[in-house]
């Protein structure tokens, strides 16, 4: 789910003619995704050989991890960035356990586009408030969704053995399916190896891996925010159409209609500039956008997923884990949330109360961007190494 200053902006969709030549460029960025991932991971292993553990040692602490992953992902402004990265780390070593408070940081990061986009109807008192608490839902959701569900995982792992048994389907051994393995590995290996000479002059293992993930991370960012560029001109009249047609027609229609529209344009502010501003001029109530912004958290796992593919060998398992992981967080969410009518009601809420705060004072809003997404956040990680 890219999440960039320019998908705050809906473009107007291609001619049918140059729809193909984008469906092409696609194609290859996908590719270079595959690759970049591919080449974080390859780091990993060169710069740590097997001490990726005792590397990563200072996240253990899973408040850490998830307050890293929050403030990573706010920062760039792209959780499929950060979550493609983290499959990269997790095929490089990093264990599963410190992988996942980073991946539900990275879902607490990325709702902070939503509230950016929300700002665009600062100057309007009752639309801002529409807008800002459509906008908040979504933060309150997924702060709501890790206060319980970080908890559970830590008391009995529910997510690390449940996604460890789905990779264990997906992924065949080696040794079982030799082919499907071989496949990935012949597709990628041309670039692998690209990548891998291009850095073969530095000295030494260490420099080498380093420079490998500096370039992963590079071809990451690249390509997310080019890939959401090319898919908005592509795909963003057919989901302002589902849009429409969906998200009034009930809960089950709007989480739907926000996972197919997020992954059809691959960028959750296009999505969140989609229905925000509807939001603010009293098109959809808070009640409508609620569903919707939960399926915009099913439909940004696809990146992750589809970054896992580039991984093989002995930690391909492991990388379609930690992708699973994200799925599971986020399916689970909505099944004890949303499900329970007790639970349901308590991300609106929260987000009304910081919209009536929000129109009441700017400074509300400075306060809670900041402390909320960057000053909270980096205090945790100061306190706790102290």
């Amino acid at each position: 789910m890219t999440a960039n200053a320019d998908a705050l902006t809906v473009e107007p969709s291609l001619p049918a003619t140059r729809q193909w030549l984008s469906w092409l460029l696609v194609v290859a960025l996908i590719y270079l995704l595959l690759a970049g991932v591919g080449a974080i991971g390859d780091g990993f292993k060169a710069a740590t050989g097997n001490n990726a553990r005792e590397l990563f040692a200072f996240a253990t602490n899973p408040l850490v991890g998830l307050m890293i992953g929050l403030v990573a992902t706010a920062l760039i402004q792209s959780s499929s960035t950060v979550t493609s990265i983290i499959v990269g780390m997790v095929a490089g070593g990093l264990p599963i356990p410190i992988a996942i408070p980073l991946i539900m940081g990275a879902n607490i990061g990325t709702s902070l586009t939503s509230t950016i986009v929300s700002l665009g109807h600062i100057r309007s008192g009752e639309e801002f408030r529409r807008a800002f608490s459509a906008a908040t839902v979504h933060d309150a959701f997924n702060i709501t969704a890790v206060a319980i569900l970080l908890p559970l995982e830590l008391l009995f792992q529910p997510l690390q053995r449940l996604s460890e048994s789905l990779a264990g389907l997906l992924v065949s051994d080696a040794s079982v399916d030799m082919k499907s393995v071989n496949f990935m590995k012949t597709l990628l290996s041309p670039a692998s190896d690209l990548l891998a000479g291009s850095v073969s002059w530095l000295p030494g293992a260490v420099w080498s891996g380093v420079a490998l993930i500096l370039i992963g991370v590079a071809m990451i960012l690249f390509v997310v925010t080019a890939i959401g560029k090319v898919l908005r001109k592509v795909m963003v009249g057919r989901a302002k159409d589902i849009m429409h047609a969906s998200v009034g027609r009930g809960p089950l229609s709007g989480i739907a209609s926000g996972s197919v529209i997020t992954v059809l344009v691959q960028s959750s502010s296009t999505t969140t500039a989609l229905i925000v501003p509807l939001a603010g001029s009293g098109v959809f109530s808070l009640k409508q956008v609620y569903p919707f912004t939960l399926g915009t958290n099913i439909g940004t796992c696809v990146t992750a997923l589809l970054a896992a593919t580039a991984i093989t060998g002995p930690t391909a398992e492991l990388a379609m884990q930690i992708a699973l992981v994200h799925l599971l967080f986020n399916l689970l969410g909505i099944l004890i949330i949303y499900a329970l009518p007790f639970l349901r009601g308590v991300p609106p809420m929260i987000a009304e109360g910081l919209a009536t705060l929000a129109q009441r004072s700017k400074l509300y809003v400075a306060a809670y961007i900041a402390g909320v997404f960057f000053a909270l956040p980096l205090l945790l990680i100061g306190a706790s190494q102290i």
